[in-house]
């Protein structure tokens, strides 16, 4: 061994050798062409040459010239020859005029020659360019060339160098196998390579006989070694060996218990359609490589028993995931959808999902409902399934098997189809479609919930050549359980959510009140999953005066919608009462306490009693109604002098557009939600210039989960800027800009685009406090009506402008005042500086006063009292011709 390994040193030396001295001739050789060609092409190309060929003494002009460029250029000769290869140069000159030796002729005709030759010098390389004078005709060749020896001794120089360090490096590797092969030899304990070739081959046979499997990883988890049970039981490809585990394909259970670090005895490991019991040893501990090493046994004798766990596994990990994957919505179509997606194509080829009609609709299906279904979801392994499409309702043919199990509520097994034929009745054409995509086999299935009969669904198997059986029937059955009660309550959900969102239709305004104060523009949209209590609302009040109220009930659900259309009646009833808002806002606050006080305390646990009382008042509970409270703003806009007074009980701020285009928040005092009690409201006034726009909206409208309410109100103020001044155009610019895809709350924008009353239709005096001054304001208020064309209605004016002027003048301060309105009523309104309201009474037959005021309640349409700051003012209002 030892000889052989010097013998492979000296072989390797002396190849290199060679390999150095054939690549210095290969080089010597291209280098000598090189220099050569360029020597001559550079010769033939220099001035004069043409003209010097053609002098009468060729060589007195040439030779100088060659001899000059073969000393310069270090070629061993340049020579100048004519067309008929006479030379005209040459380094020694005996040779002058005498035939070139080499091959000069391809020059005659334009080419270049180079070729190797043994010339007078030696053994040389040279080359022949032509020479072109005018017309680009060849007068002549160049011929330059150099001899091999000038350039081949960079390499016989560097010759001693590597036999030197070739020696060296002989000695050492001699040295090197020495010392090897004594540390061989001591490891081996003195075996030699004969005795350790036998005992490996022992080895390797006892360990490819064993019918276990062995694996050796090292510490990496890189496959040292693997014997050929453990290659069969593991499926491993043929070049296993030297790549890490987790790039053999190998189950993920498998890779972590075989992984470097681990330990096991007789672990349960399922590979493929085989159950493995592997035992797992670190190595290296007593100093050698570090690793582990693994050994597996087929238990055979548990196949059955492990065929059975693996189909029971693969089971219960269906109905796990079916679990998971079904019901995470709460909408019935997408439910389906999720029981074909998790089924297909784990447990079937084509899945389909028939819902009764009533089922989508949110209702219980009825006894006549089981003949009509619709194709609700359809998942399929191909593009092209040939079975009804999604959407299509679909008329149950009486008698059929699909038809019984709709009817009695028990599942059913079609192992082959082709066989069966009774099936084929439902859709004839439509059955040779579904045979002919090689579907063979169908499992029926109905969808049932607490005893009601939702629908059907199947599982049809094209691609499995295997049929359902039994064992299949039972996991049909609790899947379809499973979704018929995420089916249904989905159906629950849909029936609740309609009936929620009709009833806060129902209580929000169909239609805004007619009304010259506002060009009003509104938006309300509900959110997509469950109701809110989102509400707004557009009330006339007295003296041609427009309310804009907006408000949010907290939480969602029926309660919340049934606590909406409370507040928003009770808004409408203050705001008859002609109160300024901040007090209708304190108003608004005691009724959201007397309505928590009502409820009663939300106690835990399932008391009857308890549960009836929060029935009762909270409508049905739904989320948030363990807690009433909500925001609220409201606007009153006067068009005489263009004033707006606003309070605002924890909602967000209204935008104000000016004519110009610039929006900004109106700085209104934040006061507390309604219910929280104990703090005051407080109102602002702004002077709003005609043509101005008041936005009023909920916090859906700017508040996300994904934004913060700072990034939706900046977003707000820049979309009513860039929006027309329409108050419609407006709404739809908003929406636009600041919907979100996923609208999680109501949302409620209203815009209000700002109007004057006309000068010419308002008309004032001041009245002293004398009762002779009450004739001379008849006879001006009268004057104005007949102006106004309202002739018919001086009489009762000037009844109702008598009593309540000199109501006035006896019982009031001064200063006092007479308004007239021309609005789409006649406001007749007399203000005075106290705050002492009259109050209707029926005299009796026999009193001799007290009927003013019934004859103002009987010739007016409406009239009462409002508070200002300096006094009040009392109205009547009359309809006009």
């Amino acid at each position: 061994m030892f000889a052989l390994q010097i013998v492979v040193v000296l072989l390797l030396v002396v190849a290199a050798v060679s390999a150095l001295v054939l690549q210095s001739e290969r080089d010597s050789a291209q280098e000598a062409r090189n220099r050569s060609l360029a020597v001559a092409q550079t010769f033939a190309a220099s001035p004069g040459i043409v003209a010097a060929l053609a002098s009468p003494d060729p060589t007195a002009l040439l030779q100088p010239a060659a001899e000059a460029a073969r000393v310069g250029s270090g070629v061993d000769f340049v020579v100048v020859l004519n067309t008929e290869g006479i030379r005209y140069t040459h380094p020694n000159p005996d040779r002058i005029g005498h035939q070139f030796v080499g091959n000069y002729l391809p020059a005659t005709q334009g080419n270049v020659v180079i070729e190797r030759v043994n010339g007078t010098l030696g053994p040389l390389v040279q080359a022949v360019v032509p020479v072109y004078g005018p017309g680009h005709v060849v007068v002549g060749e160049v011929s330059a060339g150099i001899t091999t020896s000038k350039v081949s001794g960079l390499a016989n120089r560097q010759l001693p160098l590597v036999l030197a360090a070739s020696a060296a490096a002989l000695a050492l590797a001699t040295g090197g196998t020495a010392l090897a092969s004594r540390r061989l030899r001591h490891q081996t304990h003195g075996l030699g390579p004969e005795e350790m070739t036998r005992m490996y081959e022992h080895h390797d046979a006892v360990l490819h006989a064993v019918r276990e499997g062995v694996l050796i990883l090292d510490q990496d988890g890189r496959l040292l070694l693997v014997n050929d049970e453990a290659r069969r039981l593991l499926a491993l490809p043929p070049e296993a060996e030297g790549r890490p585990l987790d790039e053999l394909g190998l189950p993920a259970a498998a890779v972590t218990l075989l992984a470097p670090g681990s330990e096991a005895s007789d672990e349960m490991l399922a590979s493929g359609e085989r159950l493995l019991l592997v035992s797992v040893r670190p190595i290296g501990r007593g100093g050698g490589p570090p690793g582990s090493v693994a050994t597996l046994r087929d238990s055979t004798e548990l196949h059955a028993v492990s065929a059975a766990a693996v189909a029971t596994q693969r089971r219960l990990r269906l109905l796990y995931e079916a679990t998971m994957a079904v019901g995470t919505t709460l909408d019935i179509s997408r439910t389906a959808e999720e029981l074909a997606q998790v089924t297909v194509p784990g447990f079937a080829d084509y899945v389909t999902v028939d819902l009764a009609e009533s089922v989508l609709r949110g209702d219980e299906p009825g006894p006549g409902d089981s003949g009509r279904v619709r194709r609700t979801a359809l998942g399929a392994v191909r593009p092209d399934p040939p079975f009804y499409p999604v959407g299509e309702l679909i008329s149950v043919v009486p008698a059929t098997p699909w038809a019984r199990t709709l009817d009695s509520g028990r599942p059913t097994l079609e192992r082959d189809l082709r066989a069966a034929t009774a099936w084929q009745a439902q859709d004839p054409a439509r059955a040779r479609r579904v045979l002919e995509a090689g579907v063979h086999s169908l499992l029926r299935v109905p969808l049932k919930a607490r005893g009601v009969r939702l629908g059907t669904v199947m599982f049809w198997r094209a691609e499995r050549p295997e049929a359902f059986d039994q064992d299949d029937l039972a996991l049909a059955v609790q899947l379809g359980a499973r979704a018929a009660v995420a089916i249904d309550n989905a159906r629950r959900y849909a029936r609740e959510h309609a009936l929620a969102t009709t009833l806060q239709r129902s209580l929000l305004p169909r239609r805004l009140p007619e009304q010259d104060a506002l060009q009003v523009a509104y938006r309300y949209l509900p959110a997509q999953a469950g109701v809110s209590g989102d509400w707004f609302d557009v009330i006339p009040v007295p003296g041609a005066r427009v309310a804009l109220v907006v408000g949010d009930v907290v939480g969602h659900g029926l309660h919340a919608a049934a606590t909406m259309g409370r507040l928003r009646t009770a808004v409408a009833t203050f705001a008859t009462l002609d109160l300024p808002p901040d007090e209708l806002l304190g108003h608004l606050d005691d009724v959201v306490n007397r309505l928590e006080l009502e409820r009663g305390p939300v106690e835990d646990g399932d008391g009857a009693a308890d549960g009836r009382d929060r029935g009762a008042v909270g409508g049905g509970g739904g989320e948030g109604a363990g807690v009433i409270g909500a925001s609220c703003l409201i606007a009153v806009y006067d068009p005489v002098d263009r004033t707006c007074t606003i309070a605002r009980a924890g909602h967000p701020p209204p935008v104000l557009v000016r004519p110009d285009g610039t929006a900004a928040f109106l700085d209104v005092p934040a006061g507390p939600p309604l219910g929280v009690g104990g703090l005051p409201f407080t109102a602002a006034e702004f002077e709003l210039p005609e043509g101005s726009r008041l936005v009023l909206y909920t916090d859906g409208l700017v508040e996300d989960r994904r934004r913060d309410i700072d990034e939706g109100l900046e977003r707000l103020r820049s979309a009513l800027e860039r929006a027309d001044p329409d108050p419609e155009a407006t709404c739809e610019r908003v929406l636009a800009t600041l919907m979100p895809p996923h609208q999680s709350d109501d949302i409620a924008l209203l815009v209000a685009r700002t109007r004057v009353l006309p000068e010419e239709r308002v008309a004032r005096w001041a009245v002293a406090a004398d009762p002779a001054a009450v004739a001379g304001v008849r006879r001006e208020v009268s004057r104005r009506l007949h102006d106004w064309g309202l002739a018919e209605l001086d009489f009762a004016t000037e009844l109702i402008l008598s009593e309540l002027l000199t109501n006035a003048i006896r019982y009031a301060t001064e200063p006092i005042q007479v308004r007239l309105l021309l609005d789409r009523v006649l406001v007749c309104e007399v203000w005075d500086g106290s705050s002492t309201a009259p109050h209707l009474r029926y005299a009796a037959s026999t009193d001799e006063g007290g009927r003013g005021l019934f004859l103002v309640a009987q010739l007016a349409a409406r009239w009462g009292t409002r508070y200002t700051k300096s006094g009040k003012v009392i109205w009547a209002e009359q309809e006009l011709p």
